[in-house]
């Protein structure tokens, strides 16, 4: 779909995962769409308060680091979890990455030195940083960095020292003037990309929002009303006013989208046998439950041995204690085991394997 301008070269674009691009996608975003970016969260500390912020209690102020949803205790951590998903590049974010830059220097060194120097990294940065230490990320070979401020004084300094350095700020219903008032700036500057993200609820940012006056757009949505018309304004009065790179990413993009094709990456290079990829990528399997730790191996042993299960389709999981199989063999077994508890579990295939859904049998 193109949304027509004024200028012929100017043209935005409805890309095919229902975002809307002037110019160029920045490498990172391409990346992150097609769910091949690590999501290495350094820390949930952050001096800002800003009212919209979605990160959730479980992070936010708690000087944590996660590699995608695994907490991280060594590098080990990160490094299984980029190898399971075959990530191609790094988002370095949080809470405000600036504010544990040794941190940031040293899992950047990290992916550069296990992956190659074409292992795309960027970073998100809430605070100024230096000019030494913008040299430091140019130097360990930082891709991008992306500044969630409203001022070009940051955007410009890391401009200066060859930075590919952006701004990512939500599009705020009500705040259209603010907003290209800051475009126009930043196009003085030459700065290399802007994005804009739909302004989104969640359970931390809710009563902000509504004391605001914000609203869901739809009851199928997080989305706030009104933040797609202004990104789709500030896009127009860009294409006309500005060279700028600009990217809106939507609210559903994240989910139906970015990490969906996350989980399909992970999927399938962590399934075992007994577990089934759906074409969203979650793990479908056979599951009995409530058994006694002191149960687990003899249930097993006498499954295998009465219905000659091959013992790599029938697994203890020990942390869960329970009994996994393949989906079907379960259904067969639920009608002849009587005494044994089944379900079929349907699961998220990260490291703290979320369950969706699970029907008893």
């Amino acid at each position: 779909m193109r949304l027509a301008t004024d200028r012929a070269d100017r043209r935005i674009i409805r890309t095919s995962a229902n975002s809307l691009v002037l110019g160029k996608m920045p490498q990172g975003c391409r990346l992150c769409i097609k769910g091949a970016k690590l999501v290495l969260f350094v820390t949930g500390l952050c001096r800002r308060r800003c009212f919209y912020c979605p990160l959730s209690e479980k992070r936010a102020g708690k000087d944590l680091a996660y590699a995608n949803e695994r907490p991280i205790k060594s590098t080990k951590d990160i490094l299984d979890e980029a190898r399971s998903m075959e990530a191609l590049g790094t988002g370095i974010t949080g809470g405000d990455p600036s504010l544990r830059f040794k941190r940031v220097l040293f899992y950047l060194r990290l992916m550069k030195e296990k992956f190659g120097r074409n292992h795309h990294v960027h970073m998100y940065c809430c605070g100024e940083l230096s000019r030494s230490q913008l040299l430091q990320l140019k130097r360990e070979g930082l891709d991008e960095i992306r500044f969630h401020t409203w001022s070009v004084k940051p955007v410009k300094l890391a401009l200066d020292v060859c930075l590919c350095a952006g701004v990512e700020i939500p599009a705020i219903p009500g705040e259209y003037r603010k907003i290209t008032s800051l475009l126009a700036e930043l196009d003085k500057i030459k700065c290399k990309f802007v994005n804009l993200n739909e302004l989104e609820f969640s359970d931390t940012n809710l009563d902000q929002l509504k004391k605001k006056g914000f609203t869901l757009k739809s009851s199928t949505s997080m989305a706030a009303k009104g933040s797609e018309e202004v990104a789709i304004r500030v896009l127009k009065w860009a294409a006309k006013n500005t060279k700028l790179n600009i990217h809106y990413c939507p609210s559903a993009l994240k989910d139906s989208v970015q990490l969906r094709n996350r989980l399909k990456r992970k999927a399938k290079n962590i399934a075992r046998p007994h577990e089934v990829v759906t074409p969203d990528g979650l793990l479908v399997k056979g599951v009995i439950l409530n058994l006694p730790d002191d149960r687990l191996v003899s249930v097993r042993s006498r499954l295998m041995r009465d219905y000659r299960i091959p013992a790599e389709l029938i697994v203890i999981d020990h942390h869960k204690k329970r009994i996994e199989m393949p989906w079907y063999v379960a259904e067969k077994l639920a009608k002849m085991e009587k005494n044994l508890t089944f379900a079929l579990v349907e699961a998220y295939p990260t490291y703290d394997g979320l369950e969706t859904t699970l029907i008893p049998l």
